[in-house]
C-alpha cells in the first residue's frame, strides 16, 4: 500500500471533485468510477474519495463501486461518525483517514483536533484497526496533535498543507514547510508514518515531496481541473513530473 523506505512519495488521486461535477446536474456523468481507472492508468499509487455526511460530491454507491474497482489502494476519507464507521467496516477500504467536516464549508479547512477528543478518536480508531483496516489522522503539523495521534494509536497522520499552499509570499511559504518538516521529524521520531495533503498543485508540490519521511500526497482538486482540459491520464502523469521536479 505504501513505501516501506524514505524516498518520494507515492501520489493518491482526490476523485471528489468529478462527483461533485456530476452532482451539479444530479445526473451520471462524470462517472467518478472511470476516473478512477484512468487516474491508475495514468500512475496513480492510489485513490481518495471523501464519503461526506451531507453526501455533496462522493455517494455512498460510488464508494463501494470503488471498492470493487481500484487496483491499486482505496483510501476513504470521512469524519469520525458512527454511520461513517458502520459504512468502513462494511467496505473495507485500504485505509482510512479520518478528517474535521463541517457542512458548511466549501472544502476541509483545517486538522483534526486529536488532542481535544482522544476519547472518541481512541475508540474509532480500535474500531477499525482491530478490523484490519488502518486508520490515517488528518491533523495540522502541530507537536500536540502529533503526540495525541501517537496516544490513540493511529498508523499513520496526514500533514495539512493548506497553509503552506495558501501562504502569500516566499517567506511565508518557506515558514510553512519548516513547520511541515519539524512535524515530519517529530512523527517520524514517533514511529508514525506520514501523508500529506490539501491545497497542493502543480507548482507548489516539489518541496513536500521532498520531506523527509513522506510516502504519499493526496492531491484531488488541481488534478481534476487539469484533467478538464487535457484528460486524466495526462494530469496524473504530469503531477508525478511535479513531485519529483520535472514539471
Amino acid at each position: 500500500m505504501h513505501r516501506e523506505r524514505l524516498g518520494l512519495p507515492t501520489l493518491g488521486v482526490n476523485i471528489d471533485h468529478i462527483a461533485t461535477i456530476r452532482q451539479a446536474r444530479r445526473t451520471v456523468e462524470p462517472d467518478p468510477i472511470a476516473g478512477a481507472v484512468l487516474a491508475e492508468l495514468g500512475g496513480a499509487d492510489g485513490i481518495t474519495a471523501h464519503l461526506r455526511e451531507d453526501r455533496r460530491h462522493i455517494q455512498e454507491r460510488d464508494v463501494r463501486l470503488l471498492r470493487q474497482t481500484v487496483r491499486t489502494h482505496l483510501n476513504l476519507e470521512m469524519a469520525a461518525t458512527d454511520e461513517m464507521v458502520a459504512i468502513a467496516l462494511d467496505i473495507k477500504p485500504d485505509y482510512v483517514t479520518l478528517v474535521p467536516e463541517r457542512r458548511e464549508e466549501v472544502t476541509t479547512e483545517g486538522g483534526l483536533d486529536i488532542a481535544g477528543q482522544i476519547a472518541r478518536i481512541g475508540e474509532v480508531v480500535d474500531k477499525l484497526q482491530s478490523a484490519d483496516i488502518p486508520v490515517s489522522l488528518f491533523i495540522d503539523a502541530e507537536p500536540a496533535q502529533i503526540e495525541a495521534s501517537v496516544k490513540v494509536q493511529a498508523k499513520f497522520i496526514e500533514l495539512h498543507t493548506g497553509r503552506y499552499a495558501e501562504a502569500k509570499d516566499e517567506k511565508s511559504r518557506k515558514q510553512e514547510l519548516d513547520v511541515l518538516a519539524a512535524g515530519c521529524e517529530q512523527a517520524m521520531k514517533a514511529g508514525l508514518r506520514i501523508n500529506a495533503g490539501h491545497g497542493l498543485t502543480y507548482w507548489n508540490v516539489y518541496p513536500v515531496a521532498c520531506l523527509p519521511g513522506m510516502e504519499e500526497l493526496n492531491i484531488g482538486h488541481t488534478i481534476i481541473s487539469r484533467a478538464v482540459l487535457v484528460g486524466m491520464e495526462r494530469a496524473v502523469q504530469e503531477m508525478k513530473l511535479a513531485m519529483r521536479g520535472k514539471f
